[in-house]
């Protein structure tokens, strides 16, 4: 009888972390025994560790409680699951553990109850976060993972890795430029919700405050909020993803492109850092550029002698939540 009610405990386990969705599906027990929702930290950046108070690598402790010092401030948890399963270095209750590591180390990163982390009794979390990052089983105390804002695994460190690495790899997450720049998406579904007439102005502030030769600032920018207009630009020109608002950019027709890209990114990422979705178009300007049908909506823009519209900002609150793609550093080079 014990024996089945270990295998369907250990099924519906299975069947837990195989449904889990992000690693805020999980419950763990802190170190008084109750339970805690991964969900409360969720739009955290999160550094899982294995940890065990009798290792060679337990003094990684007097590097972990400075990195958590550092960066709490800024939302970063440093989460420490006790694991005996190493060479039993990790002997006593949770009790004791924390004992050990307050008077020894002065944590104050929040532990949790012991667990296993490898084999049939594997707390599902790791499971999911071994699933997650890949490498396979735990193969010793002090095995990190890397968890995003966004609930995903950034990376796995095995125990040799050395805390100033981890460090850097958090720079992208808790550093709140940084993160901005690395989770912007080009977004191309919308919500049908104009944005708001002050976002656009904070948003268009932000990129003409951007660099520009000598200070040139040779740009025009008109900002599209009538709804009329953009319905009947959608009518004859594919292409512009039925976003509510558009920013169209015009440059001198003898220049001004180099300008005209700082300032884009510009409104891009401060776009992204204000809760809106951006996506860069030139395929429907070459055609608005190329087509009579289009002349009306140029016309509308009221674009001066000797500038073109270079390109048009599709704007607006998202509607998905798109992937990154690859991006290629073998085409970057240090000299």
């Amino acid at each position: 009888m014990k024996k089945l009610m270990l295998i369907c405990l250990m099924a519906m386990m299975g069947v837990l972390t195989l449904s889990a969705q992000s690693i805020y599906d999980f419950k763990v027990k802190d170190d008084l025994g109750k339970d805690v929702s991964m969900a409360d930290y969720k739009g955290k950046v999160l550094l899982i560790v294995n940890t065990a108070t009798r290792c060679g690598f337990t003094p990684q402790y007097k590097d972990l409680e400075p990195l958590y010092q550092k960066y709490h401030n800024q939302g970063f948890e440093i989460l420490d699951f006790p694991c005996n399963q190493f060479g039993q270095q990790a002997p006593g209750t949770i009790e004791e553990i924390h004992q050990f590591c307050t008077t020894n180390y002065d944590i104050h990163f929040p532990q949790f109850d012991k667990i296993d982390v490898n084999g049939e009794k594997a707390h599902p979390l790791y499971t999911w976060l071994k699933a997650q990052a890949g490498g396979g089983d735990i193969k010793w105390n002090f095995t990190k993972f890397l968890i995003g804002r966004d609930g995903k695994v950034i990376k796995r460190y095995e125990s040799r890795d050395q805390v100033s690495t981890i460090e850097a790899d958090m720079q992208f997450e808790v550093n709140p430029v940084l993160s901005n720049i690395f989770s912007r998406r080009s977004i191309r579904k919308y919500l049908a919700k104009p944005v708001e007439h002050e976002k656009l102005e904070v948003v268009v502030r932000a990129g003409i405050n951007a660099p520009s030769g000598m200070n040139a600032q040779p740009w025009i920018v008109r900002v599209v909020e009538d709804q009329k207009l953009i319905a009947d630009v959608n009518k004859v020109c594919r292409g512009l993803y039925n976003a509510p608002n558009l920013i169209c950019v015009c440059t001198p027709t003898n220049g001004g492109d180099l300008d005209a890209g700082l300032l884009g990114e510009n409104m891009m990422l401060a776009a992204q850092a204000i809760g809106l979705g951006t996506c860069c178009l030139g395929g429907p300007v070459r055609w608005l550029n190329s087509n009579a049908d289009g002349k009306f909506f140029l016309d509308r823009l009221d674009i001066p002698e000797g500038y073109k519209l270079n390109y048009i900002i599709a704007i607006g609150y998202p509607d998905e939540q798109p992937d990154a793609k690859p991006r290629d550093a073998s085409k970057v080079k240090f000299l």
